[in-house]
């Protein structure tokens, strides 16, 4: 599992399976799984809950440089496909090709 800071698009997209699971079990709620239990799960491995409802996912990660920035995926979405920068939040998402 990559560390909290640094995802890559392979990594993410390989953790998808996972996350796609999981929102099918909070769509139909088991025992004791909550949007909480399910945040601070994803958050040990440095996954950010944005969204539970659309399954909003951002998984830290950092440019060649080091400046921080977000990959993102939505629960639908094939392939972890788009990143922004923190400060951009989902509305600047763009293309993974443009990964700094």
């Amino acid at each position: 599992m990559a560390a909290p800071d640094d995802w890559t698009i392979a990594e993410a997209n390989a953790a998808l399976p996972r996350l796609r699971d999981l929102f099918a079990r909070l769509a139909d709620p088991s025992p004791g799984l909550t949007p909480q239990v399910a945040a601070e799960a994803l958050a040990c491995d440095g996954i950010v809950l944005r969204d539970p409802v659309r399954g909003l996912i951002d998984f830290p990660a950092r440019s060649t440089d080091g400046r921080p920035f977000w990959l993102c995926w939505v629960l639908g979405e094939d392939d972890v496909a788009y990143w922004h920068w923190p400060e951009d939040g989902f509305a600047g998402r763009r293309p993974v090709e443009e990964v700094p």
